[in-house]
């Protein structure tokens, strides 16, 4: 500020008011300030400031790196922290760098709370994070620990997709399912319960999985080994419905002419012609803004409890799904 004002012939505590736009000076002196800042390159170091006054106003994301409905979270996350007035700064989690990692980075850099996008770190890290720092998860429950929640109700988005199933015809509909990801238990609950409710209690079949297409892959590989095929499947998520549909349209199966295949999310790729996934529909959009709003209410009302947000899900039919024909082998 000191060399600004050196240019533009002013004092600097004039300068720190303009900077601050404050009134104080005159519309020519705040234009000849400026102009002197412009052609020195100079930039003022807001985040300085915030933590002068004991704040950083950023708040941290932990982020999975290979996941597309997180990267479309993420997006949905900046528009919204501005327009209350805070930054968004991204840590990254992956096979090389735990969540305990990534947000401890993020707290490092002075982060005032974090949101973790589908956490799958141990039942002990989340409740001692959420007990030193404002936690939002988005994307599952974390019983135990004082962090708010932001998750679609899965067990109902599971029901979605069987009672869709049930309507083309489908019987012998089965689970793939996410195993220990985020989310997976509820839609594993919401999948068995929905069968129970349509009279195929008989019919339930679950099959190891995760969200990813690797896990998908490896399941429909598992699924021609056994024998008959089921007429429909419902995958964790969407990726791990595209590694399904690999596998099996390799090995001869038609979709949706032999077997019928659901995913869940409704990310970017889902929308692709030559994918055209059936699927259930999150908002990442409306679960972005409700993270921040969490986050930044806990800490203007630091007293509150937390709280769990509920975002409905929706069936988006495509063309993976079809009426039941003749059983696959």
């Amino acid at each position: 500020m000191a060399d600004v004002a050196a240019r533009a012939g002013v004092s600097r505590t004039l300068v720190s008011l303009i900077f601050r736009n404050e009134p104080g000076a005159g519309e020519r002196t705040r234009e000849r300030v400026l102009r002197a800042a412009d052609e020195l390159g100079y930039r003022p170091d807001s985040a300085a400031r915030l933590l002068a006054r004991g704040r950083s106003r950023t708040i941290g994301v932990v982020v999975r790196m290979d996941q597309p409905f997180q990267a479309e979270l993420v997006n949905g996350m900046y528009p919204e922290a501005e327009r209350l007035g805070y930054d968004v700064l991204l840590s990254a989690s992956g096979p090389g760098r735990d969540e305990r990692t990534a947000a401890d980075a993020l707290l490092g850099h002075r982060c005032e709370a974090l949101i973790l996008l589908g956490p799958k770190a141990d039942a002990r890290f989340l409740p001692e994070l959420a007990e030193n720092a404002v936690v939002v998860t988005v994307g599952c429950r974390v019983p135990g620990a004082r962090a708010d929640s932001v998750h679609t109700a899965d067990a109902r988005g599971m029901g979605q997709a069987v009672d869709h199933l049930v309507e083309l015809g489908h019987r012998r509909i089965a689970h793939v399912d996410g195993g220990r990801d985020p989310g997976s238990a509820d839609r594993r609950r919401g999948y068995r319960s929905a069968m129970r409710r349509r009279g195929l209690g008989d019919e339930i079949r679950v099959v190891k999985g995760a969200h990813n297409e690797d896990a998908g892959m490896a399941a429909g590989r598992a699924l021609l080994d056994d024998g008959p095929l089921p007429t429909a499947l419902i995958a964790g998520n969407d990726r791990c419905a595209m590694g399904l549909m690999h596998v099996l349209r390799r090995a001869g199966v038609e979709t949706p002419g032999d077997l019928s295949v659901v995913g869940y999310d409704d990310s970017r790729l889902a929308h692709l012609s030559h994918i055209d996934l059936t699927t259930v529909h999150q908002d990442a959009d409306r679960m972005a803004v409700h993270a921040v709003r969490a986050a930044v209410h806990r800490l203007e009302n630091p007293g509150d409890d937390p709280r769990e947000i509920v975002v409905e899900p929706r069936l988006v039919v495509r063309g993976t799904t079809g009426p039941c024909g003749v059983t696959s082998s």
